[in-house]
C-alpha cells in the first residue's frame, strides 16, 4: 500500500478512535404504521404521528375547517416506527456507542436488532443507553414501538382509589396541553419528537458543565467552572477553558472537577430596555495524551438575579433584582407555538422572541402545561434580554405521587435542569400552573365526592412533588446562584385578597368572573403573572381555518370550532356591547373584537404600572397561538400581530404618561422603568377637539425629577374642558424633560369608545416606496387598522387631526385598505 495511503488511513482510524463523534439518525429513512396492521408508510423524525398521517394523506390537516374532530381516533392507537442504518467495522471499533434520545412522546419501547433495549414514559427526558454490544458491523434494525398514552394514562388512573380531575392527562409525563385546552385542540400525539444520534466515544466524555457565579464585581467575575466527566479508564487527562489547561488524574467512571476561571472588566447581560444583554463564549476542552477528546461550549451572561419578598404594611413584596436594581417586569406567558411541536423552526422561535422584545418586554413566563422549548427559545431570550419564569410541567391538575412517578419527575427535572440552567435568561423555577389552586378553590373534590382521606392524600401527593421533591432536585442539581424556586404559580387563588397583597397573582375577575375591565384599577396585585381577554386572529389567518374558499360568518361551522372556550362568543359579546357597537359585518367584528381586546388588556397593564412599586410585574395572558384560534394571544399561529400586540408595544415603553379618572378629577402618573433619570420634569396637557381645534392647554410642572414614578397635581376635569362636552374631546399628553425634550406622549379619552362622537376622517395614503407609506388625515381617525398580507411597522393607532404618519411594510402591498372606528358606527 502506497505509504501516503496508509498514512492518511491509519490517521482517520486514529481520529474516529480518539475523537468524541456523533451520527444523527434522524435523517435516515423512517417508517411507521399503525401496530395493528402490516403496511409501513414513510415518516419523517423528529415528528409526530399526526404530521405523518397527513404527509401521508391518511387524515385531513386538522387545523382546517372541522377536521379535529376526525382525528380523535389516533390517541387510542399503537404506532410502530423504525429505520435500518449501517455501521461501519471502524465505528464499530470504538470504545463506547451511546444510543440518545433526546424525546420520546411518551410511552415506548426500544428495539435495537430484535432486542428490547429500555421502556420509556416521560417526553421530557432524554433516554441514553450504551448500544455497543448490540450493534453489528453493516446492517442494523432500531425500531420504536409507541402505546396510546390515553390507554396507558387510564391503566394507571384505575391505581388510585379516587377520580383525580383531568383525568388521565396529570398521570402521563407529557405536553398536557395536547389534551385540549381553552385555546387549543386536542390533539394527543405519539412519536419521536426530538433528534436521535449516536453517540462514539473513547477514554473520555464532558457528561455536563454548570458555571458557577462567586462574585461579580465592575473588575472581574470570579466563576466556578464545574465539570461532570465520564471516564473509560484512569488516567491523566487535561481540561481547558478558553485556552488555559489544568491537569487532572481522572479515576474510571464519574468525576466532578472544579476549575475557577475569572472574567476581567466584565460586561453584564442587561434585561431588554436596561441596556445590551452581552454574552461569552465559555469553550471547555478535555484531552489525553495532547489529542482532544471532547468539548463543549456554553454561552453565558453575567448578571445577579434575587427575587425579593419583604414584609411592609400592605403585606410583602414580590420583585425582581437585577445587578443589584429593582426591575419592573414587563411581558407576557408562553404556550408552545404549535400543537406539533417537532415544526416549530427555529426562525419563528427568533421571530416571536424579537417580536417581544421589540414591544418593550423583559420577561416571558413558559406556562406549565406545555413543552420546556427547544434549546433555540432560550437562546433567543439570552440575546434579547427577555429573563425567562420557566414552569415545571404541571398544570391545573392534581398528580400523583407514588414511587414510580416521583422517580420520573426527579429524572425529568434532573435533565431538564442540566439542559438549561447556563442560560442568562433563566430567572425563576416555578413549581407548577394552576395546581395548589386547582386544589384549594377549584372544587373538584366535591365534584367527585372526595372523602376526608381523599381530600388529605390529594394534598399530600402534592407537597410530595411541588414542596419536597422539585426543591430538593434543584439543590442536588444547580449552583447556589441559580437556585430561585416558587412552587406554583398562582400562589393565592384571584378569590382570595392575599392574592393581590403578596406573592404572584392570576386574575381572572375580568372573563372568567365578567367583571368589566375597570375592575382592573380595584384589583391590582404585588405581581400580575396572569390575566387576559380574548381577541380574534387576524384575518389572514382566520382564512387560513379552511382548506377552500373562506366563509367568514359568524355562523359558519369553521369559524366556530376554532374557539375553544364553551362561552366565548357570548362572553366577548357581552363585553363588546359594554364599550363598542356590535358590528354585523364580519371584517367589521374581527376588527372590533382586536380593538376590545387591546382595550382590556391597556386598562390591566396601565393599572399596573400606575401603583409601582407596589405591583413589581405584569405578565399578560398570552403572546402566542398553538393553531389558528381565537384566543387570549397578541401575536395569531401564523405571526401576525394582533391590535392586542400594537398596544402592548405602547404600553410597555420604558417611559409613559398615564392618567387616572376618579371622581371628576384627573391623576396624572409618569412612569420610567430605565435606569435613567429626567430632570425637572413637566407635563403639557391639550384639550383638543375631534376636528383638531386646540380647546385649553395647560403645563404642570413642579420641578422634580423622574426617577421612577412621578404623580402630578390632580386637576378637576371640570377646570379642564369648561363647556366642552367629554365624547367630543380628548386629552393630548406631552411630558418633556428640562430641556423640552420629549419623554412620553399620550391621549387621554373621557368616553367609551361606542359613547364618541367621532365624524367621518378623510384617510388618506401615500406610497412613499414599495414598502414605506404615508397616512395622513384631516380630522381625529381613532383606531386606525391598515389591512393587508404584510406587517405593518404600526396599526390600530390613532391619528390625530391634521397629521401624517410613516408606516413601513414588511413585504409590498399593490393596495393598502384601511377602517377606523368610524366605520363601526354604522356597521
Amino acid at each position: 500500500m502506497n505509504k501516503t495511503i496508509l498514512f492518511a488511513f491509519l490517521f482517520i482510524q486514529n481520529i474516529i478512535f480518539a475523537q468524541f463523534s456523533e451520527r444523527n439518525l434522524s435523517s435516515g429513512k423512517w417508517q411507521f404504521k399503525n401496530s395493528n396492521e402490516n403496511k409501513w408508510l414513510s415518516a419523517t423524525v423528529p415528528g409526530t404521528v399526526h404530521l405523518d398521517l397527513m404527509n401521508n394523506k391518511i387524515i385531513p390537516d386538522p387545523y382546517k375547517d372541522e377536521n379535529e374532530k376526525k382525528v380523535q381516533w389516533i390517541e387510542n392507537e399503537d404506532w410502530d416506527y423504525q429505520t435500518s442504518f449501517t455501521i461501519s467495522s471502524a465505528e464499530k471499533k470504538n470504545q463506547n456507542i451511546d444510543l440518545v434520545f433526546n424525546g420520546l412522546d411518551t410511552f415506548s419501547e426500544i428495539y435495537l436488532n430484535g432486542k428490547l433495549l429500555k421502556k420509556t414514559d416521560n417526553m421530557f427526558r432524554k433516554w441514553e443507553i450504551p448500544v455497543k454490544k448490540y450493534l453489528k458491523a453493516g446492517d442494523n434494525l432500531l425500531q420504536i414501538k409507541f402505546k396510546s398514552a390515553v390507554n396507558v394514562g387510564k391503566e394507571l388512573a384505575k391505581k388510585v382509589p379516587f377520580t383525580m380531575p383531568e383525568s388521565p392527562r396529570s398521570f402521563v409525563r407529557k405536553a398536557q396541553y395536547q389534551f385540549g385546552w381553552d385555546w387549543g385542540p386536542r390533539l394527543v400525539t405519539a412519536g419521536i419528537w426530538k433528534d436521535v444520534k449516536l453517540n462514539f466515544w473513547n477514554d473520555a466524555k464532558i457528561e455536563n458543565i454548570k458555571i458557577e457565579q462567586k462574585s461579580l464585581t465592575k473588575q472581574k467575575a470570579e466563576l466556578n467552572i464545574q465539570t461532570e466527566i465520564v471516564a473509560k479508564k484512569e488516567g491523566k487527562y487535561a481540561v481547558s477553558i478558553n485556552n488555559q489547561s489544568n491537569n487532572f488524574q481522572l479515576k474510571k467512571g464519574r468525576n466532578i472537577i472544579q476549575i475557577p476561571f475569572t472574567i476581567n472588566n466584565p460586561k453584564l447581560w442587561q434585561p431588554n430596555g436596561w441596556g445590551d444583554p452581552n454574552l461569552y463564549d465559555i469553550k471547555i476542552s478535555l484531552q489525553k495524551d495532547s489529542k482532544i477528546v471532547d468539548n463543549k461550549t456554553e454561552r453565558i451572561g453575567l448578571r445577579t438575579i434575587e427575587l425579593i419578598q419583604e414584609k411592609d404594611t400592605k403585606g410583602k413584596s414580590f420583585y425582581f433584582k437585577v445587578n443589584g436594581n429593582p426591575m419592573y417586569a414587563k411581558g407576557t406567558n408562553w404556550i408552545p407555538s404549535d400543537s406539533f411541536s417537532p415544526r416549530i423552526t427555529k426562525e419563528k422561535y427568533q421571530k416571536l422572541i424579537k417580536d417581544s422584545k421589540e414591544a418593550n418586554m423583559n420577561m416571558i413566563r413558559v406556562w406549565g402545561g406545555g413543552i420546556y422549548e427547544d434549546d433555540e427559545f432560550y437562546k433567543a431570550c439570552d440575546e434579547n434580554g427577555i429573563l425567562v419564569w420557566q414552569d415545571f410541567m404541571f398544570a391545573g391538575s392534581f398528580y400523583p405521587s407514588d414511587e414510580a412517578f416521583l422517580s420520573n419527575v426527579k429524572e425529568e427535572v434532573k435533565d431538564q435542569v442540566n439542559r438549561l440552567q447556563n442560560h442568562a435568561s433563566i430567572a425563576l423555577w416555578c413549581g407548577n400552573n394552576e395546581v395548589d389552586e386547582a386544589i384549594v378553590n377549584w372544587g373538584y373534590q366535591k365534584q367527585f365526592k372526595y372523602s376526608k382521606e381523599d381530600s388529605l392524600q390529594v394534598w399530600k401527593d402534592y407537597k410530595k412533588v411541588f414542596h419536597e421533591l422539585i426543591p430538593n432536585t434543584l439543590k442536588e442539581n444547580l449552583t447556589a446562584d441559580k437556585n430561585i424556586y416558587w412552587p406554583s404559580s398562582p400562589s393565592i387563588g384571584w378569590g382570595h385578597k392575599e392574592s393581590l397583597t403578596e406573592g404572584d397573582s392570576h386574575y381572572w375577575g375580568v372573563w372568567w368572573g365578567e367583571q368589566p375591565f375597570e375592575i382592573y384599577n380595584e384589583k391590582v396585585p404585588r405581581f400580575a403573572s396572569e390575566y387576559g381577554f380574548q381577541g380574534m386572529p387576524t384575518l389572514e389567518t382566520t382564512k387560513s381555518m379552511f382548506s377552500g374558499v373562506p366563509n367568514l360568518s359568524m355562523e359558519n361551522g369553521t369559524i366556530k370550532a376554532h374557539e375553544k372556550h364553551a362561552r366565548g362568543w357570548e362572553i366577548i359579546n357581552s363585553y363588546m356591547k359594554r364599550d363598542y357597537n356590535i358590528p354585523t359585518d364580519f371584517v367589521k367584528y374581527n376588527y372590533v373584537s382586536q380593538l376590545l381586546q387591546a382595550l382590556g388588556m391597556q386598562i390591566a397593564i396601565e393599572a399596573h404600572r400606575r401603583a409601582k412599586p407596589y405591583n413589581m410585574g405584569t405578565l399578560y395572558w398570552q403572546l402566542n397561538d398553538c393553531w389558528p384560534v381565537v384566543s387570549w394571544s397578541s401575536i395569531d399561529y401564523l405571526g401576525n400581530w394582533k391590535a392586542l400586540h400594537y398596544q402592548v408595544k405602547r404600553s410597555f415603553e420604558n417611559q409613559v404618561i398615564l392618567t387616572d379618572e376618579k371622581d371628576g378629577v384627573l391623576n396624572f402618573y409618569a412612569i420610567n422603568d430605565s435606569l435613567n433619570t429626567f430632570e425637572n420634569v413637566n407635563l403639557e396637557i391639550q384639550v383638543i377637539k375631534f376636528n383638531g381645534e386646540i380647546l385649553n392647554k395647560k403645563v404642570v410642572s413642579n420641578g422634580k425629577s423622574l426617577e421612577e414614578i412621578l404623580k402630578f397635581e390632580p386637576i378637576e376635569i371640570k377646570n379642564l374642558l369648561s363647556n366642552f362636552n367629554k365624547d367630543e374631546v380628548f386629552l393630548r399628553l406631552t411630558l418633556k424633560d428640562e430641556k423640552q425634550k420629549i419623554i412620553a406622549q399620550n391621549n387621554y379619552f373621557f368616553s367609551k369608545p361606542k359613547d364618541l362622537k367621532l365624524t367621518k376622517p378623510n384617510i388618506k395614503i401615500k406610497k412613499i416606496s414599495p414598502t414605506e407609506i404615508e397616512i395622513s388625515t384631516d380630522i381625529l381617525a381613532k383606531d386606525v387598522y391598515l389591512m393587508g398580507d404584510t406587517h405593518f411597522s404600526d396599526n390600530f393607532f390613532d391619528l390625530l387631526p391634521k397629521t401624517s404618519k410613516r408606516i413601513t411594510l414588511s413585504k409590498p402591498l399593490e393596495k393598502v385598505e384601511v377602517l377606523s372606528l368610524w366605520d363601526t358606527i354604522n356597521n
